[in-house]
């Protein structure tokens, strides 16, 4: 094993603290003020959001949130009318499922499939479990996403900045 570089330990700890600032403020402040509780699956939500896009330079990390956020806007425009008409149920998660796949194969974003169903498998787990507030998991999912999303990019840019410039080269 080599010994890793100045930058490997610099972005893994900036990945770390991104991701740790993501749970925090959603489930200690933005759901508290959105849900009117803490909720640990939306700090979760928007950790993982932070870490999809927490790449190794600006133009990927933009370029992973943009992807992200198409994927969780489709799970969105799909999840959300079907929990509105019908209960959450394993067969309309399978239905879904298909549906999200179809779509984003039609936007000829076939990288973005796999962010697609995982979202709306999130939702409709949570919906199962929540059936009270089901309609209400996309928008709080959504919500999530873009939180974490915007800490990420920060995050990264930030790192990035912050170790070139003290190194005097051009920021990557």
């Amino acid at each position: 094993m080599r010994k890793p570089s100045a930058w490997e330990i610099v972005y893994s700890i900036a990945m770390a603290l991104a991701c740790l600032t993501s749970y925090a403020v959603m489930t200690e402040f933005l759901n508290v003020a959105v849900e009117g509780r803490a909720d640990a699956v939306g700090g979760m939500w928007a950790a993982v959001s932070t870490a999809f896009v927490f790449r190794d330079s600006r133009q990927r990390s933009l370029s992973a949130g943009a992807g992200r956020l198409i994927a969780t806007c489709v799970s969105f425009a799909l999840c959300l009318p079907y929990l509105w008409l019908i209960p959450a149920n394993v067969a309309g998660m399978a239905i879904l499922l298909a549906l999200g796949t179809l779509v984003m194969l039609q936007l000829d974003r076939r990288e973005d499939i796999i962010t697609t169903a995982v979202t709306t498998i999130v939702v409709m787990a949570i919906s199962l479990q929540r059936p009270g507030d089901a309609w209400q998991q996309p928008l709080f999912r959504l919500f999530d996403t873009v939180v974490g999303v915007a800490i990420g990019i920060a995050g990264k840019w930030i790192a990035s900045f912050a170790f070139y410039k003290a190194r005097g080269e051009p920021v990557q």
